[in-house]
């Protein structure tokens, strides 16, 4: 199905040559099918799911976003009057759509997009629904897609529960139970955050390394709102207002029993691609005592979890706050495009020139939020569509593709990427 606005019509399935196709209706993917229309090219999302915003429904119910509204939006479209500075998932959800409608952009739901090639100078997309063919790409599926848990030892033997914090549901039914939440990043604390408010019989918090944290509020002004000052700064300059804001907020949060930070946390989101963790009471709730720190998880047992120092800990139920992987392997894994954790090795406007034509965005974490960043990274990417020598008149759209060959096939092993973007990665 197609839904352009609130119409719905049947697509017929077909290999015609499209200008752009976007995988991937969430922010990132909206915020590009957009910047890519308005710069004249035709564009077709691709969406697994069968509405915009699923992802979001299905996180738990007292979700809001991290990031301000006023830094929170899509191009062309408002927040309705009297939205809360960090809008409720539910929120997020009904402005997601309110975008789609307002720009009439074309999605086929339903579309679960398997491998990606480069055949005969075009991009062969194979999906559920039959091939498609395009002479961009723009992969948008996200950086949490799928839900990582390491692999522990003895794991198998734990008689109780092991999820991820992605599956953290309603924080009520952690009333009277014994949790053990292992990662301090933004997942961590965000459970954390959740968990304070409720009657648990015990809570732990182990973690390797202590987080880059910052309140929501501080002296009643939404600290998010500081972020696109921060992304200017010089990555030391913004590790040290980072830290020293953390500390104004905290004091040294080591003398409350968290390790310390292995970095700065504009390096560390940089480089290893971590999140900055918000505070919203957990803090609170580790100063009362009713969170303990403890040390890295080494094993579990039949009745518990050993730590790194030995000691034994009973928990009823583990949540494992530790991150996420892109999924992107079976889609692009065979092009030599994703790191050893399957991050893209470039993103946004950057490409690869043994590549043309084969774009990501929203796959790196950036301080000023996903909604904002989506916004820069589409206009990078749309700008660097417009220039490129493979953008095509309306004329040569109409053009049969030619049928797929394997002389693009063999790729040079030494692959240098074009210049980056002016504006930070995300």
């Amino acid at each position: 199905m197609t839904r352009v606005g609130l119409l719905t019509k049947t697509v017929t399935k077909s290999a015609a040559l499209q200008d752009v196709i976007v995988v991937g209706a969430g922010a990132a993917g909206l915020a590009a099918a957009y910047a890519l229309s308005r710069a004249g090219l035709a564009v077709l999302l691709l969406e697994k799911e069968h509405h915009v915003g699923e992802p979001w429904r299905r996180r738990h119910n007292d979700l809001h976003l991290n990031s301000h509204r006023a830094l929170s939006s899509l191009p062309g479209v408002n927040y309705p009057k009297g939205t809360p500075a960090f809008p409720h998932k539910s929120v997020v959800v009904d402005y997601l759509n309110l975008f789609v409608r307002h720009h009439a952009l074309a999605i086929e739901y339903g579309i679960d997009v398997g491998e990606v090639s480069l055949t005969g100078g075009h991009w062969v997309i194979q999906t559920n629904a039959g091939r498609r063919i395009a002479r961009h790409i723009v992969i948008a599926t996200g950086r949490d897609r799928v839900p990582y848990i390491p692999q522990w030892k003895g794991m198998a033997k734990f008689r109780g529960e092991i999820i991820h914090s992605a599956a953290f549901g309603q924080a009520k039914t952690y009333s009277q139970r014994k949790v053990l939440v292992v990662g301090g990043g933004n997942s961590g604390f965000d459970v954390l955050n959740h968990l304070a408010k409720v009657d648990t019989a015990h809570v732990w918090l182990s973690a390797r390394n202590g987080p880059t944290l910052l309140p929501k509020r501080i002296f009643k002004i939404a600290v998010h709102l500081l972020s696109p000052l921060i992304a200017r700064l010089p990555t030391k300059a913004a590790d040290a207002a980072m830290a020293a804001t953390q500390r104004l907020a905290f004091g040294d949060l080591t003398k409350i029993g968290l390790p310390s930070a292995a970095a700065g946390g504009v390096s560390r989101l940089t480089s290893e691609h971590i999140a900055i963790a918000t505070d919203d009471g957990a803090v609170e709730a580790i100063m009362a005592g009713k969170v303990i720190a403890v040390p890295a998880v080494r094993e579990f047992t039949q009745h518990g979890v050993i730590l790194a120092n030995g000691n034994l800990i009973g928990p009823d139920i583990v949540i494992a706050a530790t991150g996420y992987r892109t999924g992107l392997e079976p889609m692009v894994g065979k092009l030599g495009v994703l790191d050893d954790k399957g991050v893209p090795l470039f993103n946004g406007g950057d490409h690869d020139p043994t590549l043309p034509g084969l774009w990501f965005t929203g796959m790196r974490p950036n301080v000023r939020g996903c909604f904002a960043n989506a916004r820069i990274q589409a206009r990078a990417i749309a700008k660097a569509i417009v220039t490129s020598p493979r953008r095509e008149t309306r004329q040569q759209r109409q053009e049969t593709p030619p049928q797929p060959t394997t002389a693009s096939a063999k790729r040079s092993e030494a692959r240098t990427l074009s210049q980056p973007e002016q504006n930070p990665p995300a």
